[in-house]
């Protein structure tokens, strides 16, 4: 694809923070050097296990962190440092947030229509309440709601239908890209098909471009069209889905996909799990670094390491 197709670019992410206090002080590196590209219209997926720095990452894109050095690049403009109030606006407007838990996301004293709609006030986007009700309730019929719920509360919700609500929320000033935060995680295993499922209509209605972190590595096959491993902060591995699934180099990522269940009791009762182990890297003399593998698959690797795999 040609380079002008990028929609979102980042380019050595740090996300520092500062624990303790005194002589106990420690500094925390969340996100350490991560770079990675969007196209339009694609969708990446983030994965890792909790703590590896996948939702700092998010976070950090939508300007809800500051990060300690690195660059993001949104339609080819550069958003990390301060902006104007037009390129505020832009970011504000084009890059929107699903939160990965719908209860503590939406604020119990709103209605439904003051949650959504307050994106819309916030930048003029409508002219009266008339018009503002006009476009909540023809966002909320995209999600599987309907007209009757917007006067309501999220506390006479269902956690599927609080998700359906968070991401009406993030739809309603039609942005360009979307943050997906383990978007159901914390759902049903059958709403998250129907949430699922929902996203992958909406994408296509929208045309969305979508940043989809998760931990379960089978929604991420199903839903992504590349994917990106995370562990400590860095991306070890990344590759499009069936590339990565059958051909995992990563001794990391050979572990995460171990774990994947297998909906067969036998083959679960005899099958044998990779344990991770960091300190098989020794890299006191060698700087690992990002190698492209084979085309589109690039893994984090020293020299000694991408030897011995090419052999």
């Amino acid at each position: 694809m040609a380079e002008d197709n990028v929609l979102l670019e980042v380019k050595n992410l740090k996300q520092y923070f500062k624990s303790g206090f005194g002589r106990r002080k420690i500094i925390v590196k969340a996100v350490d050097g991560v770079s990675f590209k969007i196209r339009k219209g694609e969708t990446f997926g983030l994965v890792g296990e909790s703590g590896c720095g996948k939702t700092t990452t998010g976070r950090a894109i939508i300007r809800l962190y500051k990060p300690t050095s690195g660059e993001i690049y949104f339609k080819g403009k550069l958003i990390s440092g301060k902006l104007s109030e037009e390129d505020r606006m832009m970011v504000t407007q084009g890059i929107q947030m699903i939160f990965q838990d719908p209860i503590s996301s939406l604020n119990p004293r709103m209605t439904v229509k003051e949650i959504i709609g307050e994106g819309l006030i916030i930048n003029k986007l409508v002219k009266d309440d008339d018009e503002l009700t006009e476009k909540v309730v023809e966002i909320i019929r995209q999600v599987g709601l309907t007209e009757d719920h917007i006067n309501r509360y999220p506390h006479e919700f269902s956690g599927g239908q609080r998700q359906r609500i968070g991401i009406a929320r993030a739809l309603i000033s039609r942005p360009d890209l979307i943050i997906a935060d383990e978007p159901v995680s914390a759902l049903d295993v059958s709403i998250q098909a129907q949430i699922l499922n929902m996203l992958n209509r909406l994408k296509k209605t929208f045309g969305l471009t979508i940043l989809f972190i998760a931990h379960d590595l089978s929604v991420v096959k199903y839903f992504s069209d590349y994917v990106a491993v995370m562990y400590n902060g860095k991306i070890v591995e990344s590759a499009k889905p069936d590339e990565l699934y059958n051909n995992p180099i990563h001794p990391y990522t050979k572990a995460l996909l171990s774990a994947i269940p297998i909906p067969d009791p036998l083959y679960e009762k005899g099958r044998d799990y990779i344990t991770y182990d960091p300190s098989i890297h020794d890299y006191s003399v060698e700087k690992p670094e990002m190698h492209e593998v084979s085309p589109g698959h690039y893994v984090y690797l020293s020299p000694s390491e991408l030897e011995k795999y090419a052999r």
